[in-house]
Parts: C-alpha cells; structure tokens; sequence
C-alpha cells in the first residue's frame, strides 16, 4: 500500500509583526491619543476588550488598520488588576476582596503596554517609530521585543 505524506510546512507561514514593548504610567486612552498624535495613526478602542483566563483578566485593546499600506497597528494593555471576592467562611463574619494581577505577557511583567504592527518592518522604519514614541515625555522607556523568543506568542493574536 503506498504512503503519502502531507506537508503543510508551506501553508502555514508564520505571520510577521514587529512588537514594540512601553513603559508608562499613562491610562490607556491617553497613550492611544498620543500615539495617534506623534505617528500620524488611528488607533480606536475596540468594542469587547481580549478576554483571556477564563473571563477572569480582560485587556484594552485598540486598533487601526491602515488600507493604504496593508498594516494593522494594535495597543494593547499587558497588566489587568481584578478584585476576587472571597466568600465568607465559618470563620470569618465578613467577604474578603483580594486583588489579582494578570499580564497578556507574563515574561515582560514590567511592560505596560505592547504595540503590535502587523508586518515587518525594515530596521530604519522600526527605529523611527521606536524614536518618535521615545520622544514623548510621558514615555518612560520603549523597545522593541524579539518575537521568536516569545514564551506566550499565543496570546498575541487578536482575531
């Protein structure tokens, strides 16, 4: 009986995105004004934020897509504080609330937020935009993240 033998190494080509890493005390509306402001893009709060762990962490999440260019632009939040309310055991007379923090990427917990640009830009292109977000005063710090070495690249993708 003969073999055959799929390959699908061709088929599904790893999608190519350059992923800038923000440190800053801004709320995220804030920083999607500024960004929009200093890059000349339109980043708009998407209707349902990412939801991830079961419902218990939700991220903003804001987006442009550029249809001259064929580029996607997300700002995403990486740190979701959540309050779990404890309920009252024999023990105790009163519920307890405890806050619980999930990161889209717990690898970089120092990260406040990601700018995901969905293509790959040429080093002079990613160096320019990393320049115009450093020049913001309000921007700590801001650097550009190696995606291949990315534990939890799974959570990166929006669709």
């Amino acid at each position: 009986m003969a073999v055959h033998k799929l390959n699908f190494d061709d088929a599904f080509d790893e999608v190519l995105y350059t992923l800038i890493a923000m440190h800053c005390s801004l709320e995220d509306y804030r920083l999607a004004y500024l960004l929009n402001k200093n890059l000349g893009i339109s980043l708009k709060r998407k209707s349902e934020d990412l939801d991830y762990s079961s419902g218990l962490a939700s991220y903003s999440i804001f987006e442009w897509e550029d249809s001259k260019q064929l580029i996607t632009w997300n700002l995403v939040s990486n740190i979701c504080k959540t309050q779990i309310i404890q309920k009252a055991d024999y023990q105790s007379l009163f519920n307890t609330t405890q806050t619980k923090t999930f990161y889209l990427l717990p690898e970089y917990k120092a990260v406040n937020y990601f700018l995901k640009i969905d293509s790959e830009f040429s080093f002079s292109k990613e160096k320019f935009i990393l320049n115009h977000i450093l020049s913001m005063p309000q921007i700590v710090t801001a650097y550009s993240i190696n995606t291949n070495q990315l534990q939890s690249k799974e959570n990166l993708i929006f669709s």
